[in-house]
């Protein structure tokens, strides 16, 4: 998310990231009627939605997906289908491109702002990405048109993808572009620019549609078989034709074949449907329907991107971590005085030294006579190092829900142990499960869940047992890590 993700000893929760009123920060303009306004709610939904659909097995790597846009009672169950299969991806940004249902003008805009917001956090813009992309071609170019929220309502067909993203991906920068008309020369310049601006880059595309609208089931059948065809033979020319000719109907038919055509000079190899429904499914009303959507293009990413897998790139590249005494006696400092700070309510900035610049992953434990008192941490770096530690104590004394908010008379008995995480590395062999060395996460679906490597040998755990206390933790069987769809990893932590 734009925000980290917290966990608690060591079960994931997603947090909104708060912000000041930024008029860079495009705000939402279809929560509460596309999807609910509430952070709560929404996460329920669309965990309820992934619950409903099977991870499809698929050849390749997702370079870009077709989903559908409406509300999410008729399409989320389909969209669902699509973005499921990122679970265990990463990518640095995703583009998402979407018609404009609102206003109309020439060409595609990319938003010039900052971030857009939903009830699940701000999403940060990638301003690197987007002004490379609008400075490849006139007719793809900075701008607000089609993106603003204000008086009237904005777009909604870019919108509603983010929330899924927010929830599977977690962190990722965003490019919005919106199209505004959808004539042949602007699905070439778009197609055109991305398959430029892309290369290089470890990026996913997601094309924003909906398909025919309100006809009768049969009708629509007819109509939305015709786009699925050329959507399937992964043909863009064979999509406008459809299209033009008026055998195939698609709010955002130009969208897909620009994205279509990005994506084979990208690498793309093939395009596999997921599903095909329509709102009858969902009113009952089989009178007046609108078909939905979701493709995924498969491709090998590694190719694409032009650059080594993500883990091996960072054990190449980056040095060893560690901190001196000094350090680790200034974080211990940084957690007792943030928890300080925020107990008297006075602003603090924590202090720091060129080690606790980096960005790493850490946990800060509270513990009162040996007993715990609170656990909070960020799995992955997200901020510097003393920031991160001043904003997990806090949490781990105030916002830990195993335990009340922390009291002035508890401050002073307070234990702290403090733990920075390697990266993750995902686990293929059980075997290389070194207990008392490694910790562990495991998820699967929308479940996650992490136990440090010092709680293994609290316990006397064997390698089973430690992989079956973390698919507890996670609120799954115990035996779930043998699934063939859970991943795996495994850090170590430099504890102190």
């Amino acid at each position: 998310m734009a925000g980290s993700t917290r966990i608690m000893h060591c079960k994931a929760i997603t947090t909104r990231t708060m912000t000041k009123q930024n008029p860079d920060i495009r705000k939402p303009a279809v929560a509460g009627l596309f999807y609910p306004s509430g952070a709560t709610e929404l996460t329920k939904d669309i965990a309820t939605f992934y619950s409903q659909v099977d991870k499809v097995p698929v050849a390749g790597s997702p370079l870009a997906l077709v989903v559908p846009h409406a509300g999410y009672p008729y399409s989320g169950r389909t969209a669902a289908k699509a973005y499921k299969l990122l679970e265990g991806e990463e990518y640095d940004s995703v583009i998402v491109v979407s018609p404009s249902h609102r206003v109309f003008f020439k060409g595609s805009s990319v938003y010039n702002g900052a971030g857009y917001e939903t009830p699940l956090g701000v999403v940060e813009i990638d301003k690197e990405l987007s002004a490379k992309i609008a400075s490849i071609h006139p007719a793809v170019y900075f701008s607000n048109m089609g993106h603003a929220s204000g008086a009237t309502r904005g777009e909604h067909a870019l919108e509603v993808q983010l929330p899924f993203l927010q929830i599977v991906l977690g962190k990722f920068k965003l490019v919005a572009i919106v199209m505004g008309d959808q004539e042949e020369d602007s699905i070439s310049s778009l197609g055109e620019t991305l398959a430029a601006a892309l290369k290089g880059t470890n990026t996913l595309v997601v094309a924003s549609t909906d398909l025919s609208h309100f006809h009768p089931q049969k009708v629509a059948n007819r109509l939305d078989s015709a786009v699925q065809a050329a959507v399937e033979r992964f043909d863009p020319d064979m999509l406008i034709d459809t299209l033009e000719s008026g055998k195939g109907e698609a709010c955002g038919g130009g969208i897909v074949a620009a994205v279509l055509k990005a994506a084979r000079r990208l690498g793309g190899e093939s395009v596999q449907v997921l599903e095909y429904t329509t709102s009858g499914e969902t009113t009952g009303d089989y009178q007046e329907v609108v078909g939905y959507l979701s493709a995924v293009v498969l491709g090998d990413r590694e190719v694409v991107a032009g650059a080594p897998e993500i883990g091996a790139a960072m054990k190449r590249t980056k040095p060893e971590f560690s901190l001196s005494s000094d350090d680790k006696k200034l974080l211990h400092q940084i957690a007792r005085e943030a928890i300080a700070a925020h107990i008297s309510q006075e602003p603090y900035s924590p202090p720091g030294s060129e080690a606790l610049k980096a960005e790493r992953g850490v946990f800060v434990t509270l513990k009162i006579n040996g007993g715990l008192r609170g656990c909070i941490g960020l799995i992955r770096a997200r901020q510097p190092l003393n920031e991160a530690v001043a904003e997990m104590a806090v949490a781990a004394a105030f916002d830990d829900p195993r335990f009340p908010p922390l009291s002035e008379e508890e401050y002073r008995l307070l234990n702290y142990e403090i733990s920075v995480l390697s990266p993750l590395e995902r686990v293929h062999d059980f075997e290389e499960i070194e207990v008392g060395r490694d910790g562990l996460m495991i998820k699967l679906d929308l479940h996650s869940g992490l136990l440090l490597p010092q709680v293994a040998s609290e316990y006397g755990w064997n390698r089973t047992e430690f992989l079956e206390q973390t698919c507890l933790k996670a609120g799954l069987p115990k035996s779930s890590y043998k699934s063939k769809h859970a991943e795996v990893y495994r850090f170590s932590a430099e504890v102190f």
